[in-house]
C-alpha cells in the first residue's frame, strides 16, 4: 500500500521561479501518470514547479498509485508539486484561471493531461521564449497513429519567423487562420522530417493557435486578460486556450517551435459537452464597436 500523498501547501508553492507547469485533469489517472512521467524526465530545467488541479467525478486522478509515484519522483528530483481539487466545475476557462492564480513564476506551461513530453522539450521551449521575447511559444502535439498518413496539402501552411514574432490579429476566414491545419494528425511531424534540422537546432514558425502544450510569459498572459473571460462564457464550452492565445498574440506575438517534443496520448476526450466555442464569444465581444 502506498502511504498517503502529501498535497503540498499553496502558500509554500507560490514562490518566484522561472517556470511552473499547470495541468488541469478530470477522470484520467492513467493519462495523468504518463504526463507526469514526461515532466519527471525533463533535462536542464532545474526546480520547475507543477500544479495539478483535479475535477474527477470520483477520487482525484493523482491518488492513483502510478500518478502518485510520479508526483513523488518529481519531488525527489527537486520539483515542488501542488495537488488541488477545483469543484464544482465551472468550465474549462475557469479551471485554467484557477491554475494560473496558483503561480507567480516568470513562465507558465499550460499542459493538457494527455500529453507526454520528450526529455529536452522544456529546455527548448524556455530557450525559445527567452530568445524570441514573445508572449508565448508552443509545441503542437503529434498523433503518432497518423504517422503513415502524410497530408502534403497541409505543409504549405508552415511559415517560419525570420525575426522575433510580432503581434498579429488573427481572425476566422483569413489565411493566418488556416495555419491550424498543420497541427492536425501527424502533419507537423512530417514537416519536421522534411526540415531535417541538425541536433539541438530549433525554428520558430507562425501559428493561429497551439493546442496541448503552450508556454506563456505569465506577465504577458495576465496583461492580455488571462482566462478571466470565463465569467462571460457558459460552462459547457471549449476553445478557451484559443481565446487566450489570440489575445496574447494581438498584444505580444506568439510562435510555434519546431521540432515539437509533445505527443498526444489519443485517449477519448473527457470534454463531452461543447456547446460553445469560447473564442467565438471573446472575439465577438472584442470586435463589436463600442459606442462613442
Amino acid at each position: 500500500m502506498n502511504r498517503p500523498l502529501d498535497l503540498g501547501s499553496p502558500t509554500e508553492f507560490r514562490r518566484a521561479r522561472q517556470l511552473d507547469v499547470l495541468i488541469p485533469t478530470r477522470n484520467r489517472p492513467a493519462e495523468l501518470a504518463v504526463t507526469l512521467s514526461g515532466l519527471a524526465a525533463q533535462e536542464d530545467v532545474p526546480g520547475f514547479g507543477v500544479v495539478v488541479s483535479d475535477q474527477s467525478d470520483g477520487d482525484p486522478a493523482y491518488a492513483h498509485p502510478a500518478a502518485a509515484t510520479m508526483v513523488r519522483v518529481l519531488r525527489h528530483r527537486g520539483h515542488p508539486v501542488l495537488l488541488t481539487r477545483r469543484l464544482p466545475r465551472r468550465g474549462l476557462a475557469e479551471h485554467r484561471a484557477y491554475l494560473l492564480e496558483r503561480s507567480v513564476a516568470r513562465y507558465v506551461l499550460c499542459l493538457d493531461d494527455d500529453v507526454w513530453l520528450e526529455p529536452a522539450t522544456l529546455r527548448r521551449l524556455v530557450t525559445a521564449i527567452g530568445e524570441l521575447g514573445c508572449g508565448f511559444v508552443g509545441n503542437a502535439v503529434h498523433g503518432l497513429s497518423y504517422a503513415d498518413d502524410v497530408r502534403p496539402e497541409t505543409h504549405g501552411h508552415y511559415e517560419e519567423w525570420t525575426a522575433s514574432p510580432t503581434p498579429e490579429r488573427i481572425r476566422p476566414g483569413t489565411p493566418q487562420w488556416q495555419r491550424a491545419a498543420i497541427h492536425s494528425a501527424a502533419n507537423l511531424l512530417h514537416v519536421t522530417q522534411q526540415a531535417d534540422l541538425p541536433p539541438g537546432a530549433w525554428r520558430a514558425y507562425k501559428v493561429s493557435w497551439v493546442g496541448g502544450c503552450v508556454l506563456y510569459d505569465r506577465a504577458a498572459l495576465v496583461d492580455s486578460g488571462g482566462f478571466d473571460f470565463w465569467r462571460r462564457v457558459q460552462e459547457k464550452h471549449q476553445g478557451e486556450d484559443v481565446a487566450a492565445q489570440l489575445a496574447v498574440m494581438a498584444r505580444h506575438g506568439g510562435a510555434g517551435v519546431l521540432p515539437s517534443g509533445a505527443y498526444h496520448l489519443e485517449s477519448p476526450t473527457t470534454v463531452t459537452e461543447r456547446d460553445v466555442e469560447a473564442w467565438e464569444v471573446v472575439l465577438a465581444e472584442s470586435d463589436t464597436p463600442q459606442p462613442a
